[in-house]
């Protein structure tokens, strides 16, 4: 029961993942299974945000540290880029949503495709904040240990060379002109190849969240030295002995 309730906990993000890099591919598959990806996938975020509910109901509760603030930021700048995809999907669809009598509107298809690249960036920094918990519940299902100090070497091996080859899909695909808006005629030729534009669009989810995940770890042990430096520097203080 455990592994079952794990397995769907990290499946589901999995599944969005795999949903998003697949509508990205929209040259290639064209708009109705564009439209019909994304649907699957927002049905998917649903289900994500319900097990994750209790996150929604804390948001109010106990001390706010950088971390959380940052943690905070950050899911409420995905949750914008969400809604603001989620909105566009809506107004500019032309096969699941067809029968809504809505205006077509040019200019909200640019504001569809940027959102998705934000989204793209904040998802992977996003999948970075939860690395650990993501290792500890891909651990669990798959019955592992934590004590490999060979598996920790070779998963960081990994992780460097997955960053290395985000940095080139950043610039192979052009990410940065997408993120600012730039307008491009560029397109991926999916007739001379298709795999390669999914494998370097998940290097360029992988490497802000490998990216994060290392940054983040830095700031829990930077916070946690320095509270032991505060500790060890407050004075002792003696008790006072009466005379007589």
């Amino acid at each position: 029961m455990l592994t079952t309730r794990v397995a769907h906990r990290l499946l589901v993000p999995v599944g969005m993942a795999a949903l998003l890099l697949l509508s990205l591919a929209y040259w290639w598959l064209d708009n109705i299974p564009h439209e019909i990806f994304g649907t699957a996938m927002f049905v998917l975020i649903t289900s994500h945000i319900a097990m994750n509910r209790l996150w929604f109901r804390n948001v109010f509760r106990g001390r706010y540290d950088g971390r959380r603030v940052f943690t905070a930021l950050l899911h409420l700048f995905l949750i914008v880029n969400m809604a603001v995809l989620l909105a566009t999907c809506i107004v500019i669809s032309r096969s699941v949503l067809a029968f809504l009598p809505l205006p077509n509107i040019a200019y909200l298809r640019e504001v569809h495709w940027f959102s998705a690249y934000w989204v793209m960036i904040v998802v992977g920094i996003h999948l970075g904040i939860h690395w650990i918990r993501v290792m500890a519940l891909l651990r669990s299902m798959l019955g592992l240990s934590r004590g490999s100090a060979l598996r920790a070497w070779t998963l960081r091996a990994a992780a460097m060379a997955s960053a290395g080859f985000g940095l080139w899909s950043f610039w192979v695909l052009g990410v940065w002109g997408k993120l600012t808006f730039t307008y491009s005629l560029e397109f991926w030729d999916f007739t001379a190849s298709v795999t390669p534009f999914f494998g370097h669009w998940a290097g360029v989810l992988a490497l802000p969240a490998i990216l994060t995940h290392y940054v983040m770890t830095g700031w829990v042990s930077a916070a946690s030295h320095s509270s032991r430096l505060a500790g060890l520097s407050k004075p002792t203080q003696r008790p006072i002995q009466s005379v007589g």
